[in-house]
């Protein structure tokens, strides 16, 4: 027991958190070898960074989430009368609904890396609300006795002046993403600032191109000697740039056009910019076909792709939230019986006939009832009475050691019947 606290004490006395590199500067903002700054707010301006943290976050916050109790028997029910049912399902603060907190949490957690939310509770403890905290205004710091605390910076209306308000561990629930320390995520935008630093700097030169674009653009060559070189650049220039891009041009007295601009199909620079969307697909691990790239996907596995994406994509944030809830939110009294679960049902089902020959199975083995498979359909239940709640088993299914039993036993009734008859 000794050494399990001079361990903890070693744990706990490290540095703050922090999510800094190499260097003491912080790499969550700055400019990019494309000539790009990239931040969690350029970033958006990418169609496929926005497309993704859009995705993601929508998911998360039109799943459902339930808070289960555990029932003496092992069983789980819905615990409605746990003061945190309605605040995780409903709402969880007075100017919120439970889908437009979570989106703006999950939102947070792909930009940023962190997700925070203020924890409003009664003198015993119990969660009154949450309300989430801009990332970029918290500072996870240590106290003099090793607790973490969040600093978090409030700019007063109208003056100008920050604030500091300081908030202990109960008081905030802090969603972490992937980083170094196991207590401070990194900003995801940071980590791949350079990739979309790129497709920012495609799409810019895509702007610039056709805002300047007097294709014609080049050298214009003439057989003899202009006489008025001037004069005919102006003229040139008036005719072809800015509002009159495109417009036929005229070539008089032997003149050829030698256009010196590679053009952007010859520099590959739409195969470029659906790359750099593929990249960004990659980085939030988001199938390309739900962002509009359906080169390489088909109507055979279009499915399958989705399956993938709620068991390798969703699967894991569901459960980075389900444990940061569980470890913030509930007294320690409270932990081994309750939890909160995400249901993800309805993202797995499959076809409509898929899934009447799954249940058809279930049914007929036994593991399935009619209510229950009600309850997948988003159906209501049916009495007792009426079997809703009867499990069925195949009257064909006999253990090996039973084969021909009954059989045998029929023919031994019948032979006594006949004995009785006879007797008769």
């Amino acid at each position: 027991m000794k050494m399990f606290e001079q361990l903890k004490m070693l744990f706990r006395s490290r540095d703050k958190p922090t999510n800094f590199t190499n260097s003491r500067l912080s790499f969550l903002f700055g400019s990019t070898p494309s000539g790009q700054k990239v931040n969690e707010r350029t970033a958006m301006q990418s169609t496929g960074v926005y497309a993704c943290v859009r995705i993601l976050s929508e998911s998360v916050a039109s799943l459902p989430l339930h808070l289960y109790r555990y029932e003496d028997n092992g069983s789980k029910v819905k615990a409605r009368e746990h003061p945190l049912y309605f605040l995780l399902h409903d709402e969880p603060n007075e100017e919120m609904t439970s889908f437009t907190f979570r989106e703006t949490m999950m939102s947070h957690l792909l930009l940023y890396g962190n997700a925070y939310a203020q924890v409003i509770r009664n003198g015993r403890g119990d969660v009154l609300g949450m309300y989430p905290l801009m990332p970029n205004q918290v500072e996870v710091q240590r106290a003099k006795n090793n607790e973490l605390i969040y600093v978090y910076t409030k700019t007063s209306d109208g003056s100008g002046r920050e604030e500091k308000i300081s908030l202990t561990r109960s008081e905030v629930l802090h969603i972490p993403g992937l980083g170094f320390d196991g207590l401070m995520g990194y900003s995801p935008i940071a980590m791949a600032k350079n990739a979309i630093g790129m497709a920012l700097a495609t799409e810019d030169y895509g702007a610039r191109f056709f805002a300047n674009g007097a294709t014609p653009g080049g050298v214009l060559e003439h057989p003899g000697i202009v006489k008025d070189p001037e004069r005919l650049r102006e003229t040139w220039q008036a005719q072809f740039s800015k509002g009159n891009v495109h417009r036929v041009a005229v070539l008089e007295e032997g003149m050829k056009f030698h256009q010196l601009t590679i053009p952007p199909d010859q520099a590959q620079f739409l195969e470029t910019r659906k790359f750099q969307l593929n990249e960004i697909a990659r980085i939030f691990r988001v199938p390309p076909h739900m962002i509009g790239d359906l080169d390489r996907s088909s109507f055979n596995n279009i499915e399958q792709q989705s399956m993938e994406f709620v068991k390798y994509t969703l699967n894991p944030w569901l459960v980075r939230i389900e444990q940061a809830i569980h470890q913030s939110l509930f007294f320690k009294d409270e932990k081994d019986t309750y939890f909160v679960k995400f249901n993800v049902s309805g993202l797995l089902r499959g076809d409509y006939e898929t899934r009447m020959n799954g249940y058809a199975v279930g049914r007929q083995n036994g593991w399935l009832s009619a209510n229950d498979i009600r309850e997948l359909e988003d159906m209501n239940h049916i009495s007792d009475k009426e079997g809703g709640n009867q499990y069925l088993v195949n009257g064909n299914m006999l253990p090996l050691d039973q084969a021909g039993a009954f059989y045998k036993e029929r023919i031994d009734a019948d032979d006594r019947i006949l004995e009785l008859e006879e007797d008769k």
